[in-house]
């Protein structure tokens, strides 16, 4: 869960750094880059997740401000970043009329909700953010009005590898953990290590698991290369490696029996924080139709 929220706080400095002009880039970028300043994404909102374009927070132009009225859902460090890339109505509906403003923390009429009682990912906090008449100088809007979805997208790709490689990371800690457990636990008179059960269902989960960290890789190739399919490229190694992530975990917590079920041990927590991969950064469903979408052309 740290990692990921790390994961969020590089993206949206890349797209400050990606779309921002020179003076965004040296007023906030340094402070970024050494986390003196930590940075959440707000893009989500109550009424808008996996149908992102339909967002209702507006900003309105006044002079040489916008004035920003609306509400974020599920936003990771919301209450204790410094700084909030948010997504906001300028223009028509639908993506082309959403633009993206930089608002810091302690601007008047930033508020947030009470943190969320979630089922994982308990190191990091979530919360909705509110704005209420929030005034923003029009400095801080990164790009042209209606640009906003578009450098949003772009985020995604990079940020679906990012939650790809958390999983990674979760599901070779529990596939380590289950190896070990493996040897050391005795069942009737033996290893579990010598059930030859339960030695395939251990290289199931390690040829999941390496079929995974080659696609996230593949996926991250095309992002820096470039390529005109990374898109699709991220969408699937999104939904491969934390669908495959969360299956590695769930079937280490199942090699412990009892134990895995315990907080005395790591499997359970593991599994707990790799579950919302496959929701967030565009649920599994939606990678499907990315997926789908750009292999027929649509």
């Amino acid at each position: 869960s740290v990692a990921a929220y790390i994961s969020i706080h590089n993206m949206v400095s890349w797209m400050i750094d990606r779309f921002g002009n020179g003076a965004q880039r040296q007023r906030w970028l340094p402070r970024l880059a050494t986390m003196e300043l930590l940075s959440s994404y707000c893009l989500t909102e109550p009424g808008a997740g996996s149908d992102a374009a339909s967002l209702a927070t507006r900003a309105e132009r006044d002079g040489d401000d916008y004035v920003l009225t609306g509400a974020k859902a599920f936003i990771s460090g919301a209450g204790t970043s410094g700084l909030y890339l948010v997504m906001a109505r300028t223009g028509e509906g639908g993506a082309r009329g959403v633009s993206a403003f930089v608002v810091e923390a302690g601007t008047p009429g930033l508020s947030f909700g009470a943190q969320e009682r979630k089922m994982g990912w308990n190191a990091q906090p979530t919360a909705m953010v509110h704005f209420d008449g929030v005034r923003v100088p029009a400095a801080h809007r990164i790009g042209a009005e209606g640009q906003g979805f578009r450098f949003a997208m772009a985020g995604l790709d990079g940020g679906r590898i990012n939650i790809a490689a958390c999983s990674l990371g979760g599901a070779g800690l529990a596939l380590d953990t289950a190896r070990e457990h493996l040897s050391a636990r005795r069942q009737f008179g033996r290893p579990l290590a010598d059930f030859q059960a339960l030695q395939f269902r251990l290289a199931d989960m390690a040829t999941e698991l390496e079929a995974a960290r080659l696609m996230v890789r593949r996926a991250a190739f095309a992002l820096d290369a470039g390529d005109p399919s990374a898109t699709l490229y991220c969408a699937m190694a999104k939904r491969f490696a934390t669908d495959g992530g969360f299956e590695v975990a769930n079937q280490a917590l199942q090699l412990h029996g009892g134990y895995g079920y315990l907080r005395d041990y790591p499997l359970e927590r593991i599994v707990r924080d790799l579950r919302v991969h496959q929701i967030l950064e565009g649920t599994n469903e939606i990678m499907r139709v990315i997926i789908s979408r750009e292999i027929l052309g649509r």
